[in-house]
């Protein structure tokens, strides 16, 4: 995506009254998500070793950023690019039962991004993992947390409008639910992110189910690693996949507005299809997925929750470096200034 420049961009809070405002809505969400979902916060790495299996592979061609350990033979040790299968390893470790889990903030750097609106080199997302029952890996169970997840970003939206009125509520009351086979159908002649556009638009609030694996044109919608989101196996809609994205219509920049990737996670069947189908199935003796084959995870559902998108959103904000330090080319400065946009 190239750099949006909206048009008479004005901004809606000072960088000082920012500053406070990004620490109310960070605070005030992590506690709502903790509460609806029954979470506990866990400290969570900056870095795991190489090797394991346990780091993040994204769409697989991302580059980690990676260092040499000094005191342990020069192992090498990368920064993570999220805590997807960390958390589930932690469940096991901490015993957490069915309906309740965890969630942290996690913190990573994508060298690999281009930088614009929405991405930066800093990435910071709650990341949060919940165990379940085996019977609840079903598209129903997966609505029902998307849904809880939409009224508590309800709820932060009417926090924001109490405090700041001149920041009116966009969300609409109900958030849909489309496959991304169903959105190809609606719109077989565009691109997936313009699929994306055209429903966000349309209906303010969508979760894009079954992201990952190849549609009836032969192509998938986007990439998803095949080791932690279940984006293969059969749901009752009469699709595959039981996970999804929540996309958001964003009325500053006039585009689709990724907030959150969550989906029900893997079991031993969707990880050894999803390996073969992914052309990986050696991954199958890394320490992470061992232990999932050999029964000693959890079922499990969980996701990552942008913290900077998150408030770039509700503050109604141009450019996720107006709610985040980070490193942006000068060029990218520069017209920034000039049309009012301010980053940190």
């Amino acid at each position: 995506m190239s750099l949006i420049i909206p048009k008479n961009y004005k901004q809606t809070l000072m960088p000082e009254t920012t500053e406070l405002a990004i620490q109310m809505l960070k605070r005030t969400f992590q506690e709502k998500l903790s509460q609806e979902l029954r979470l506990r916060r866990v400290t969570a790495p900056l870095f795991v070793l190489a090797g394991t299996g346990i780091n993040d592979d994204l769409n697989g061609v991302e580059r980690a950023v990676k260092f040499p350990i000094h005191c342990m033979d020069d192992r090498i040790a990368e920064v993570v690019h999220s805590l997807a299968k960390w958390k589930r390893m932690k469940l096991a470790s901490y015993q957490i039962a069915p309906g309740y889990g965890l969630y942290t903030d996690m913190n990573a750097i994508r060298s690999d991004e281009n930088l614009d609106n929405l991405h930066s080199l800093y990435v910071d997302q709650w990341d949060w993992e919940r165990s379940i029952r085996t019977e609840d890996r079903n598209i129903d169970y997966l609505k029902r947390t998307v849904r809880s997840i939409y009224t508590i970003l309800k709820e932060i939206e009417f926090t924001v409008y109490e405090q700041f009125p001149h920041i009116t509520p966009v969300l609409p009351e109900d958030i849909t639910f489309i496959h991304s086979e169903e959105l190809l159908q609606m719109y077989p002649n565009l691109s997936p992110r313009d699929r994306e556009t055209k429903a966000a638009e349309k209906f303010g609030a969508v979760f894009l189910i079954g992201i990952g694996g190849k549609l009836s044109n032969g192509e998938k919608h986007d990439g998803r690693a095949p080791d932690y989101d279940d984006w293969s196996t059969p749901n009752e809609d009469g699709y595959s996949g039981l996970n999804g994205d929540i996309i958001l219509w964003n009325k500053v920049l006039k585009i689709a507005f990724e907030l959150s990737s969550m989906g029900i996670r893997v079991d031993k069947e969707a990880l050894k299809r999803q390996l073969d189908i992914c052309g990986c199935p050696e991954r199958s003796g890394l320490t992470f997925h061992k232990a999932l084959l050999s029964d000693e995870l959890p079922a499990s559902i969980g996701g990552g929750i942008g913290q900077s998108r998150l408030c770039m959103f509700f503050l109604q904000k141009a450019h996720v470096g107006e709610v985040q330090a980070s490193i942006w080319p000068e060029d990218q400065i520069e017209i920034c200034e000039k049309n009012n946009i301010f980053l940190l």
